[in-house]
């Protein structure tokens, strides 16, 4: 199997600076999508941060270890899935020692969804925040990541309803992230994939703007390098509330 992939950030319609940071890197296999919250400066910085730390981990890791990156062992046993959840928590406290050394950025911290294919048919995703990860095979479309939202604890609750949970005033308050604390605890998702999946990794921008029976119809059936560019405009048609980030991956 080959991997291609696309991605596209955009700072929507109704704000003034975009704290979204994204990563595709067909070489590592690795993509990851990172929506940053601190103000101007501190939202841009940790999610720069933590695309950044996540990448040059994962590169020394296979640098030192290329087999560990085949799809050899079985999902559940693989070394890969360490080495993306550490380059993760390794993000979260070079952020936070960051934002220690600097007033400025005090605070700042970020969503992270991070994906990780193989050299074979499997993938892992890390996931922290409210920004997800979606399978999208044979006509239809899975959530991959949960988001860790306030909203989504009262759904789970049966505290309100999936439609109060679209238009909540508290849909934007995340609970748990990456750099705000010097730990943090990362979901890891093993995938089994084979030729033909997609896997969309966006943020809430996009989310919050566009439901899934749209991504699914856009994301299926666009040509791969037209994804990002399609969805970010649907958002930005719906009103654009929040800065946009779409990276669409191919197995073939």
């Amino acid at each position: 199997m080959t991997i291609a992939a696309r991605g596209l950030t955009d700072v929507g319609q109704r704000r003034d600076h975009n704290e979204d940071s994204f990563l595709v890197d067909e070489t590592l296999g690795l993509f990851v999508v990172a929506d940053g919250m601190g103000g101007h400066a501190g939202g841009g910085t940790a999610s720069r941060i933590a695309v950044e730390t996540i990448r040059e981990r994962v590169r020394r890791a296979r640098e030192r270890e290329p087999a560990s990156f085949s799809a050899a062992k079985p999902l559940d046993e693989h070394p890969a899935r360490t080495v993306l959840r550490e380059a993760v928590e390794s993000a979260c406290s070079t952020i936070f020692r960051a934002a220690q050394q600097d007033p400025s950025l005090a605070g700042m911290g970020t969503t992270v969804t991070a994906a990780l294919v193989l050299e074979g048919d499997g993938a892992f995703v890390a996931h922290v925040g409210d920004s997800r990860c979606y399978l999208l095979r044979n006509g239809r479309i899975y959530q991959v990541s949960e988001d860790h939202s306030l909203v989504n604890e009262q759904l789970k609750a049966g505290a309100i309803t999936l439609e109060e949970a679209r238009t909540s005033r508290f849909r934007n308050i995340i609970t748990r992230s990456v750099g705000f604390e010097e730990a943090v605890l990362v979901d890891l998702m093993g995938l089994a994939l084979a030729p033909g999946d997609r896997l969309l990794l966006c943020s809430d921008g996009l989310t919050n703007m566009v439901d899934d029976a749209t991504l699914l119809q856009v994301a299926s059936s666009a040509a791969l390098e037209e994804v990002p560019r399609e969805l970010v405009e649907r958002a930005n048609e719906a009103g654009g509330e929040d800065n946009v980030t779409v990276v669409a991956v191919e197995i073939r």
